[in-house]
């Protein structure tokens, strides 16, 4: 079972069991994030995975009491426990499925499903995912688009690898679930982006993809869809979820107003980025 202990001057205690194995890590340094900037590395804990051997050359574990009381911030996904330090901070633990195989597929690399422990400490509000459907390609095909933000400020990277994954601190994918689609039943993966640089806009189409074996897979439109990120800096993890959209319908004077009225959003929205299929 995992466990999180937080001392008086900050710093957290996360004990918990993988592979068969007892771990104990000790996390401080590090709080909220900081807004884009090439100029400084964003917000990260120091870390010692031996519980206080690696950088004390003692047994830090053993010694450190708790400080942190009940829980007095925002609602979280993905919880397994939380708390309020004496000085109105919030320490949380989350825990979800972070990496998993994209178009619905069973997974096929090395760490796909793993279940990921995740520790933030923050202050105020969390980050904010809003998120809108609509249709794009004149209505050929379902479409996804919104933007991230945090304190009212985008949240976006530098650079990425060709395979869309960050490379620096301050980027942040945003793994797709769909929910009862043409990949079967249940919550499964559609796929992972990255909010865009400078206005932390992001846009996506339900067309067919074609897999790393050269499968081209359905679109996966389903009833529902999810959309989680990591928190940038040290913050929590956030998640969106709403339902999905009926196919188009061209002779509907509501589904071509509400078209429009999209289109015109995105653009407003992206003003500073690549505009999206519309």
């Amino acid at each position: 079972m995992e466990r999180l202990v937080v001392s008086r001057d900050g710093m957290a205690l996360v004990t918990y069991r993988a592979a068969g194995s007892l771990h104990r890590v000790l996390a401080w340094g590090a709080v909220d994030a900081r807004p884009p900037a090439e100029s400084r590395s964003q917000v990260a804990f120091r870390l010692d995975y031996s519980g206080g051997w690696g950088v004390f050359r003692k047994p830090v574990w053993k010694t450190l009491r708790n400080a942190c009381g009940p829980y007095r911030g925002p609602r979280l996904a993905y919880l397994v426990t939380a708390c309020t330090a004496p000085d109105g901070t919030h320490w949380a633990l989350q825990r979800w499925q972070r990496s998993r195989a994209n178009f619905g597929l069973p997974p096929w690399r090395a760490g796909h499903d793993a279940w990921e422990l995740r520790l933030s400490h923050w202050s105020g509000p969390l980050a904010r995912l809003q998120v809108w459907l609509d249709w794009s390609y004149g209505g050929r095909f379902h479409h996804l688009f919104g933007r991230l933000t945090y304190r009212g400020r985008p949240v976006y990277g530098f650079a990425t690898t060709k395979e869309g994954d960050p490379l620096d601190r301050y980027g942040r994918v945003l793994n797709l679930d769909t929910y009862d689609s043409a990949y079967g039943p249940g919550w499964r993966r559609e796929n992972g982006f990255v909010s865009r640089r400078p206005d932390g806009t992001f846009c996506y189409g339900f067309v067919p993809h074609r897999t790393p074996s050269g499968q081209v897979r359905a679109p996966g439109v389903g009833k529902r869809y999810r959309l989680a990120t990591s928190g940038p800096g040290v913050t929590p993890d956030i998640v969106w979820e709403g339902a999905g959209l009926h196919d188009f319908r061209p002779s509907d004077p509501a589904d071509r107003a509400r078209e429009e009225r999209m289109n015109a959003l995105q653009q407003e929205l992206a003003r500073g980025s690549k505009p999206c299929h519309t």
